[in-house]
C-alpha cells in the first residue's frame, strides 16, 4: 500500500482538537472522512496518523500526517481531491507526498514548531477573534526574553506540563523561544516561537501564560527559573488560552514536501 505525507492547515476552532472523537468533531476525522471519498480502506475504517495532536480550539499551519492508500495517486490530485471532498471544513490539505514505507508522521519527526499568538489592546479583537489571545495592557519583551532565556536546554519540565500529561518523562529539550514584538495600529502583537523534538502536553501554553505573568510585571524573570525548578505543577504561571495556538511546521531527515 503506497504510503503518503500531507502536509495540513486548520482553524481549530470548530473542532474539539486533532485527535479522532466518536461523539465531537475533530480534524483527524475530517480528513479521513475525505479520504474515505476516495480510498475503500478509509470507507473501513483506516486511520491516519499525525505529528501532534493538537488540542481543543489550536490552529496549524504545517500539520504532517501520513496516510496508507489502496492505489497510488499523483501527490497534487491527491491534494486536490481531498480539499474537494473536506468542504466546507477549514481544513486544508497543502501539499501530498509519495514517502517510504518506514515515514511516520510522529515518530519520524526531529523536531515540531509552535507559535502563539497574543494581542495587547484595548479595544476587543474583531477580525483575529478566536485566533489570538489577547490581552489589554503592553508587555515588557525584554523581561519575558529574558525570562524564556531560564527555559532554554535540556530540563525537568513536571512545573510546564498538564497534570493529565501522558508522556512517560517530563525531561524535555527546549531548543528555541523567540518572542516577536509586532507593532499595531491600536495595540501590539507578540509572537512566541518554539522549536524542540517534542512537547509535553500544555507546555507551550504553560510557558506562555508565565512568560504573559513576567511582561505584565507580575513576575520577575528569575522566578521563571525558580518555579522550572520547583517541579511542580503549582508553581507555574496561568495556562494560557489554545486560541493563540498554532503548530507551524514539522522537521524530518528527509523534507518529504521538498522539490
Amino acid at each position: 500500500m503506497p504510503r503518503y505525507a500531507l502536509k495540513v492547515e486548520y482553524d481549530g476552532t470548530p473542532f474539539a482538537g486533532w485527535q479522532a472523537q466518536a461523539d465531537q468533531p475533530s480534524v483527524q476525522g475530517a480528513v479521513e472522512a475525505a479520504l474515505a471519498r476516495l480510498d475503500p480502506g478509509f470507507a473501513a475504517g483506516a486511520r491516519i496518523a499525525a505529528a501532534g495532536r493538537t488540542d481543543a480550539g489550536v490552529h496549524a499551519t504545517g500539520q504532517v500526517a501520513h496516510a496508507d492508500l489502496a492505489k497510488g495517486w499523483d501527490p497534487f490530485r491527491l491534494s486536490e481531491a481531498l480539499n474537494w471532498h473536506l468542504k466546507p471544513a477549514p481544513v486544508a490539505i497543502l501539499a501530498a507526498a509519495a514517502v517510504a514505507d518506514d515515514f511516520h508522521a510522529r515518530f519520524s519527526a526531529l523536531e515540531r514548531r509552535y507559535t502563539f499568538r497574543l494581542i495587547a489592546r484595548r479595544a476587543p479583537v474583531t477580525h483575529e477573534r478566536g485566533r489570538v489571545w489577547q490581552v489589554l495592557n503592553p508587555l515588557d519583551v525584554t523581561t519575558m526574553r529574558a525570562g524564556a532565556a531560564h527555559l532554554i536546554g535540556r530540563h525537568d519540565f513536571t512545573t510546564f506540563r498538564s497534570s493529565i500529561c501522558q508522556a512517560q518523562s517530563p525531561v524535555k529539550s527546549l531548543d528555541r523561544i523567540e518572542i516577536e514584538e509586532i507593532p499595531l495600529p491600536d495595540g501590539t502583537e507578540y509572537r512566541f516561537h518554539l522549536r524542540a523534538r517534542s512537547f509535553l502536553h500544555n507546555q507551550v501554553r504553560s510557558i506562555v501564560g508565565t512568560l504573559e505573568r513576567v511582561g505584565a510585571g507580575s513576575w520577575h524573570s528569575d522566578r521563571v527559573a525558580e518555579a522550572l525548578a520547583a517541579r511542580d505543577r503549582a508553581a507555574c504561571g496561568p495556562v494560557c488560552p489554545p486560541q493563540g495556538l498554532y503548530l507551524t511546521g514539522v522537521n524530518y531527515p528527509q523534507d518529504p514536501f521538498a522539490g
